[in-house]
């Protein structure tokens, strides 16, 4: 037994002696100490018990009883013993974390072993991202979608697949987001990479990282793309109505979807002429060039522009024409590039609908390889825009019948002089309304002018207009005026469906009198614009639409025609539009009336209908017409001096335009006077004499006639007149009627020019 086992024996005899003879917490507490003094000495807990147990039986006890001393003695002993529990469960608590830690580091290196694993068998790229935006991690996947793999990390910014012509993109790991965008693969290729990408914050530092990952979706981008080319393309030329129209929209459109630095369309109109072409092109002053065939001038038109005849042989080479004329004659939806056979095009060409009368043909600006989708989605586009160019023939076809038809119904082709119509539905050109005019030369004299509106609109309205003009043009060729002409249209609407509540004017105009009868039944007042004055409403002569009442008679009015004045009588489209007052539209029209004398009666319906046509366009059908009243006759005595001759050809030129002489008309009777007034101040007076010219105009019903006199000498034409000497051959050249007389003193000048109808379709300028 070692020298301290015994120590400690004797003194855990005496304490358990002690606290024996009189138990208290102190002989527990030196208890405890003893359990202490044992765990720093090494005593064990079996020698702890043995020696207790010992000392009980020499002082006589049992190990088990039911005395106070025996309970005490237990007491102490599980005191003493306290001190090694705490000490033995720290050491197993211990013991345990230390397995627990070491469990915990083993599962943490397989985990990483798995978590590498896992990466590696991503079929999507992995990629970590540090908060200074470098890719410091990888996947192998990564390298094969990129380019760039494990091996190459960290990719810092800018990374090495970016775009740069791109628009930009978020780059990878500096935004926690889902986007789509757009690559350059290390072998040259473009792709489209779906990315996700998360923010991560590290526990040890408080460093944000990104973690995402990238998925190759070029296959479905370049569907998408193709879908929403041929969506733009469908819906850029669906509202195109003519070829034109559509080849304008069209080509645009379909350079652009393709890539194309230029597009032409080749037509061909008939077998005896070249082909009209369609140009749209990326940069106007493109060079002339023969690449694959094509040439294009240069300076050529950046938008879609008709070019045919003589300019189209510019454009095209022989070799672009054979070409073309090949591809023309191809079934539908065939094409190829050219050149052909080689790997690198630079261009394709293809027949245009199936007609067989034309081609397409698109370069692109640099040459490139065309892949199977390209194919596909050129098929696409060209197959759109051939069933848009088929779709507005069919429609150019249905609007030339329409118009056929509009052309019989509406009105004459030929209108006497100074008259102007103008007919604008307000729906496509294929519906035909409601709205009608007449204008009717009468055995008299006189003209007899109708404008009527049916209710309604389309083939039910057209039908109704069709008859009720004809009955009323029935009426004006048997000279009835314009009150029995509306009360015997009552008669006639009240037998037609449909013709109940039209609205008519009807007026007989006199010339030469200066007078105008109307009457109007519910129909807009006729405007009246004397020369420098605001137009004003003729609102005499009116009563009810046809057939609603049985009126006892229809009233007539009667207003004087000033010289000069111009008037005006339309259907209700033209002054009524949606939220705006009517009577502030009569204003503009009287506005736009006022200054008008000088202008032509076209130039008059021009102007009416710009001032008044609302920013969307007219809500209901227009028709027009526009009469001018020929003016005083013109009469001008001057001196004969050559200063007079400009004065005199600018107050001819005003008569003729207040007396509606077209352009052409009047620039012919301008030179015919000017060299017979030229004639007289020339050769009349060469005595020294001072003498006076004299120009009279007068406007008739179908001519005009000039008369120029003076008091000179009459000098015949010499037998050579050498250079000069052609004025009488010119005079005769401009006018219908030439009469020089120089019997008596002095000589006149009659020169006579007919007015020709005014050869005019309102339908046409729909």
């Amino acid at each position: 037994m070692s020298s301290a086992l015994a120590a400690f024996r004797d003194a855990y005899t005496g304490a358990l002696r002690l606290h024996l003879r009189a138990p208290n917490q102190n002989t527990l507490a030196e208890g405890y100490e003893l359990g202490r003094r044992a765990l720093v000495e090494g005593v064990s807990i079996l020698d702890l018990t043995e020696h207790h147990f010992r000392i009980l039986e020499e002082q006589g006890m049992a190990p088990v009883s039911d005395d106070e001393r025996a309970e005490a003695a237990l007491e102490f002993l599980l005191q003493t013993m306290a001190a090694l529990d705490v000490a033995t469960r720290g050491f197993l608590d211990g013991t345990r974390r230390y397995e627990q830690q070491r469990s915990r580091a083993d599962d943490l290196a397989g985990r990483d072993a798995f978590r590498t694993a896992l990466v590696e068998s991503l079929q999507d790229g992995f990629f970590v991202v540090d908060a200074d935006g470098t890719l410091v991690e990888v996947n192998t996947a990564f390298g094969a979608l990129t380019g760039y793999g494990p091996d190459g990390v960290p990719y810092p910014l800018p990374h090495p697949w970016t775009v740069a012509e791109a628009p930009r993109y978020p780059d990878l790991g500096t935004d926690a987001a889902r986007f789509v965008m757009p690559i350059r693969h290390r072998d040259g290729r473009r792709l489209w990479l779906a990315v996700s990408t998360s923010s991560l914050v590290k526990p040890e530092n408080g460093e944000r990282i990104f973690v995402g990952t990238i998925r190759d979706v070029t296959a479905e981008h370049d569907a998408q793309a193709r879908d929403q080319a041929v969506s733009r393309l469908a819906t850029a030329v669906g509202a195109a109505t003519s070829v034109v129209e559509v080849l304008t929209v069209g080509l645009e459109e379909l350079r652009r979807a393709v890539g194309a630095e230029s597009a032409v369309v080749s037509v061909w109109p008939n077998r005896h002429t070249g082909p009209e072409l369609y140009v749209s092109e990326d940069n106007p002053q493109l060079e002339t060039v023969a690449a694959g065939g094509i040439a294009l001038r240069s300076g050529a038109s950046a938008n879609p522009i008709p070019l045919g005849g003589r300019e189209s042989r510019q454009v095209l080479d022989a070799r672009a024409r054979a070409l073309l004329d090949r591809a023309r004659l191809r079934p539908g939806r065939t094409m190829f590039a050219i050149p052909e056979g080689a790997s690198s095009s630079e261009g394709i060409v293809a027949p245009l609908g199936e007609a067989g009368d034309s081609a397409l043909w698109l370069r692109f600006a640099t040459p490139r390889a065309i892949a199977p989708e390209d194919w596909a989605l050129f098929s696409l586009l060209v197959g759109h825009l051939s069933l848009a160019v088929q779709r507005a023939r069919n429609f150019d076809q249905a609007r030339s019948t329409s118009l056929t038809l509009q052309r019989a119904m509406l009105g004459p082709i030929e209108l006497p002089p100074r008259f102007s119509v103008h007919y604008e539905p307000a729906l496509p050109p294929l519906e035909i309304g409601g709205d009608w005019y007449d204008v009717v030369r009468l055995a008299d004299g006189t003209m007899g002018v109708v404008v009527g509106d049916c209710v309604g609109r389309g083939l039910s309205a057209a039908v109704v207009m069709g008859q009720l003009r004809t009955a009323a043009r029935a009426l004006l060729l048997r000279g009835a005026g314009p009150a029995q002409l509306l009360a015997e249209l009552d008669t006639v609407a009240a037998r037609i469906p449909g013709a109940m509540c039209t609205t008519v004017c009807a007026a007989i105009l006199d010339p030469v009198r200066g007078l105008v009868r109307y009457s109007s039944a519910g129909h807009m007042p006729p405007v009246l614009a004397e020369p420098g004055t605001r137009g004003r409403l003729l609102e005499g002569g009116r009563a009810v639409p046809l057939a609603t009442f049985d009126p006892p008679r229809r009233p007539e009015a009667t207003t004087a025609l000033a010289p000069g004045s111009t008037l005006v009588l339309f259907t209700d489209g033209l002054v009524e539009q949606r939220g705006v007052d009517i009577d502030d539209r009569f204003v503009e029209l009287a506005d736009e009336l006022t200054g008008v004398a000088g202008q032509l009666p076209r130039e008059v319906a021009d102007s009416v209908l710009s001032r008044l046509r609302p920013a969307g366009g007219y809500d209901d059908d227009v028709a027009l017409v526009v009469y001018r009243q020929p003016p005083k006759p013109l009469r001008l005595d001057v001196p004969a001096t050559p200063s007079e001759l400009s004065r005199m050809r600018r107050e001819l030129k005003s008569w003729l335009a207040a007396a509606a002489i077209p352009h052409d008309r009047a620039g012919d009777l301008i030179a015919a006077a000017n060299e017979a007034l030229s004639n007289s101040i020339e050769h009349a007076y060469l005595n020294g004499d001072s003498g006076r010219v004299e120009l009279t105009a007068e406007c008739g019903l179908d001519a005009v006639t000039l008369i120029i006199t003076d008091t000179g000498i009459w000098r015949p034409q010499p037998s050579d007149p050498g250079h000069r000497g052609r004025g009488i051959a010119m005079m005769r050249a401009l006018t219908d009627e030439l009469e020089i007389d120089h019997a008596g003193p002095g000589t006149r000048v009659r020169m006579i020019s007919r007015l020709p109808a005014v050869a005019f379709s309102a339908a046409s300028r729909v």
